[in-house]
């Protein structure tokens, strides 16, 4: 049963374009921050929503190593691809660019691929396949991010969490969306952990010891001054197969710095040689294929609808009530919150609060 207050949809939309506004976001691409950011909570991927709208845009804005502004260069084009830098402006707004362009160039000529360098953080990677998804194409995207993930039998973190992203159109009221780091967990969980006084879960992240660690502030700092790491997918070692995880996580850092000749692993810190602020220079690539280039949307939604319907279908295990895939559970949550809105914490409502008291805006909250 959810406890927290929530804030109607339009209410948190206006008031987060008006303070990016108050930061120097341009109103059209503050719209688009914003909408992404709320996507993330339309979905229940709280960790990606408003939880991080102050500490990861805001902040980084207030502290020069975020451009409010995004002025972004084509440096390579062709009929199919598309090379961008993005000059450390609004990772979303250069990746909202970026998907419009290929989207447009996967339909006349059934696929297309681009890469960002010199971006920052673009949000949660399956709005930029379902963007694809919702025009009944194939959207691929992957992203690195600030080091956090050690190689299977390492402690230190050289890799990001680094998503690698599906979105897949059916025949069903979503499409198939696999959206998720390479990572057990990600630091945008770990942060909504500290956020609400919670322990991260013992054996999702791994101190310079070898131990595992659970004090969720105490990893943060861990994180930053390189004394801890997150485990791979599969784990920190072989016996559950944590070179996977480690091995996808590698191949994500390679396609986004790259495709666009773009930095990379200890270059994306966000943290000087001095220990000083600088800009993240992160890359990002994106894929959208056309069904239509092969055996037509209408097929490969129908079949990728039925392969969804069979697996929900298929012999669940004892005391389980349904299978699940990828791109339901967020499908739901929207249906339980596009009449209610997004549930906030207390140190969320602290913060907007502030943002709020801070530009002067005339909000006020339910909270309140």
């Amino acid at each position: 049963m959810e406890t927290r207050p929530y804030v109607p949809w339009e209410l948190i939309n206006h008031f987060m374009i008006d303070v990016f506004r108050a930061y120097g976001v341009p109103e059209e691409d503050a719209a688009i921050c914003a909408d992404v950011l709320l996507e993330s909570d339309r979905r229940g991927i709280e960790s990606h929503g408003c939880n991080r709208f102050k500490p990861i845009y805001l902040d980084r804005i207030r502290k020069g190593t975020l451009l409010p502004v995004t002025e972004t260069e084509i440096l390579r084009e062709t009929p199919t691809t598309v090379v961008m830098d993005a000059h450390n402006g609004m990772g979303m707004v250069a990746s909202h660019r970026m998907m419009k362009r290929l989207i447009e160039k996967a339909k006349q000529y059934g696929m297309a691929g681009g890469a960002i360098r010199n971006s920052t953080h673009y949000g949660i990677a399956g709005y930029w396949t379902g963007m694809a998804a919702d025009e009944g194409l194939i959207g691929i995207t992957g992203t690195n991010a600030r080091p956090s993930i050690a190689p299977t039998f390492g402690v230190e973190n050289m890799l990001g969490t680094n998503p690698l992203t599906f979105s897949l159109p059916t025949d069903e009221d979503f499409p198939f969306c696999i959206d998720c780091a390479t990572s057990i967990v990600q630091r945008g969980k770990i942060e909504y952990y500290a956020r609400e006084g919670k322990d991260t879960p013992a054996g999702m992240v791994v101190g310079r010891d070898g131990s595992a660690m659970t004090d969720s502030e105490e990893i943060l700092q861990a994180l930053v001054n390189g004394t801890a790491a997150l485990a791979p997918l599969g784990g920190i070692d072989d016996e559950m197969a944590g070179y996977k995880g480690y091995g996808y996580a590698a191949v994500v850092e390679i396609l986004s710095a790259a495709l666009a000749g773009g930095q990379y692993m200890k270059a994306l810190t966000g943290v000087g040689p001095d220990g000083s602020p600088q800009m993240y220079h992160l890359g990002h690539f994106f894929f959208v294929i056309d069904p239509d280039a092969f055996m037509g949307r209408d097929l490969f939604r129908k079949t990728a609808g039925e392969i969804c319907r069979a697996l929900r279908a298929s012999e669940k295990a004892p005391g389980r009530d349904r299978i699940y895939t990828a791109g339901e559970k967020e499908y739901l949550a929207w249906l339980d919150r596009r009449d209610k809105g997004v549930p906030v914490g207390a140190a969320v409502q602290k913060e907007l609060i502030m943002l709020r008291d801070e530009l002067q805006l005339p909000y006020r909250f339910p909270f309140e």
